[in-house]
């Protein structure tokens, strides 16, 4: 048995609808602008290949868990999003087997302080401290899953008006291409959650704001920013 100099930090793991056991979060990916309107939306192009940025997994809130204004921002933002998490991996995996990869889906949001997120984009510096802060991935619990991914709509709301609403199809790129697409820039494993875009519509949160977001079919969240 190994022997630590510290204790290690607890694992990070997420309800799994009808199930005793948790599901083991090893890493948290997250792709950019996979819906056409927030792509033109944050002055991006339709043709643009999908990209990836990554939040730690202990960046993640479950259900019930608590959701604080984060410090240093003036600007957080709302991004509802289908998150798949998967019970398999491997590398560069072909579109016709990705969805093999799927244990169940879960509904999240990448909760982004987008004034720093601009300022890094203006000078070319990297987004962890706009995407990766503590607590901006409040998550579902997850829905087992088998056969054609979800397709419904996916929607949030703050105090009780809708703010994002669209259909799952509509994403530019679909689960299967999204996780054969990372599976070349990573490994995948069990235990990886993809968050695979958001919509249109993404705004401002401000204190004491109450969210609620559901994806049809997979599941529901609601939280208040404390």
């Amino acid at each position: 048995m190994t022997a630590y100099v510290l204790a290690p930090a607890a694992p990070v793991a997420i309800p799994v609808e009808g199930e005793t056991g948790a599901f083991p979060v090893r890493r948290v990916l997250c792709v950019g602008r996979n819906y056409a309107a927030h792509r033109r939306e944050m002055g991006g192009d339709d043709r643009d290949p999908p990209f990836f940025f990554a939040k730690p997994a202990d960046a993640l809130v479950p259900p019930g868990g608590a959701v604080a204004y984060p410090p240093v921002t003036a600007n957080l933002h709302h991004e509802i999003e289908l998150v798949v998490a998967l019970k398999g991996g491997g590398a560069d995996v072909p579109v016709e087997k990705a969805l093999d990869l799927v244990y169940g889906y879960a509904v999240g949001v990448d909760l982004t302080r987008r004034d720093l997120q601009n300022a890094a984009k203006d000078k070319g510096q990297p987004w962890e401290a706009a995407k990766a802060f503590d607590a901006s991935g409040p998550i579902s619990a997850i829905r087992k899953w088998s056969g054609a991914p979800p397709q419904g709509r996916i929607a949030i709301s703050v105090n009780g008006t809708v703010k994002q609403q669209a259909l799952i199809a509509d994403m530019i790129w679909n689960v299967a291409e999204i996780i054969a697409e990372a599976s070349k820039l990573w490994t995948l494993a069990p235990g990886d959650l993809i968050f695979t875009g958001t919509p249109e519509g993404v705004g401002p949160l401000v204190r004491g704001d109450k969210v609620e977001g559901e994806a049809e079919g997979v599941g529901q969240l609601s939280f208040q920013v404390a």
